[in-house]
């Protein structure tokens, strides 16, 4: 197989590995709370440890990550809009909405990166892909609805999970905008994770518990468990970000949303609803949609 033929299914195969692996992370950050641990302390350590792994493997391989400050600028700000806000706000309204709503969440980005792709000129407008993306969006809408109907969940927290997406579209945005010159994605992946760690060291200051909870074999069990997605998540993350793109890249969370919604009513026992199960049909069919397009175009 040629290399021009086999760079679709790499970025398609990718895109179903990564977004499985995150749809993976909510339903950890539910047993994670369940073991003690809390919300942002889970995160912190989380990251410290999976940013850790990857500059390892990134200095093994002799892909070691610059530190001039344009570099830093970089890592600090892809850490903030990609890593810190987003996964700070997840991670702390599973608790509240639960692992199944949360991994639902994820569905949206795509038409806000899409969107914010076609106004900077970085994407040319496709209406297949705007099809797909707004049946997509269609799914995730009935499920925001269905959320906020039943009444279970405070919609402070509903809101919270809602404003993931946001930001995960702008990280998409920036890192493919500002993409340092002559950068390896491994040598900028352990940046990011290290620069959204650090960004929440100053949560200590506002009384929030970073403190690792290390005193029971299931609370380290599932911080090594998360290190070690986060680290093979944002590892592959680049690679398919410079393969095919923020756009195609944002579906990442639609897969995770599926996968995440599977795991948490399969198997940790969170109640399902018709109105989640039409969302899930909505946010398949738009990934298809929007994934055969952009397979097609790389073709071509």
């Amino acid at each position: 197989m040629s290399g021009s033929n086999s760079r679709p299914l790499l970025a398609l195969s990718l895109l179903f590995v990564i977004g499985a692996l995150m749809g993976l992370t909510s339903n950890l950050v539910k047993l994670a709370g369940n073991a003690g641990w809390s919300p942002l302390a889970y995160l912190l350590w989380s990251l410290l440890g999976g940013g850790l792994l990857l500059l390892l493997f990134a200095w093994l391989r002799g892909e070691r990550p610059g530190l001039g400050p344009r570099l830093q600028r970089y890592y600090l700000a892809s850490g903030l809009l990609s890593i810190a806000i987003p996964n700070g706000l997840l991670f702390s309204s599973i608790g509240h909405v639960g692992a199944g709503f949360a991994s639902m969440c994820l569905a949206f980005p795509p038409l806000i990166t899409y969107l914010l792709a076609l106004a900077l000129r970085m994407e040319g407008l496709s209406r297949i892909r705007l099809l797909g993306i707004c049946i997509g969006l269609t799914g995730s809408l009935l499920l925001a609805l269905g959320k906020l109907h039943a009444g279970d969940s405070p919609s402070l927290w509903v809101l919270a999970a809602l404003c993931v997406p946001v930001f995960l579209a702008l990280g998409n945005i920036y890192r493919s905008r500002y993409w340092p010159r002559g950068a390896s994605p491994l040598s900028l992946a352990p940046g990011m994770l290290l620069g959204g760690a650090l960004l929440l060291v100053p949560m200590a200051l506002f009384g929030i518990d970073l403190a690792p909870r290390l005193d029971s074999t299931s609370a380290l069990v599932l911080l090594v468990l998360q290190m070690l997605l986060f680290a093979m998540i944002y590892a592959l993350f680049f690679v398919l970000q410079k393969l095919a793109g923020a756009v195609f890249l944002s579906q990442i969370g639609s897969v995770a949303a599926i996968v995440g919604a599977a795991i948490a009513i399969g198997l940790l026992g969170e109640r399902g609803s018709l109105t989640m199960l039409l969302a899930a049909l909505c946010i398949v069919s738009g990934v298809l949609l929007v994934a055969w397009r952009g397979a097609k175009e790389a073709r071509g």
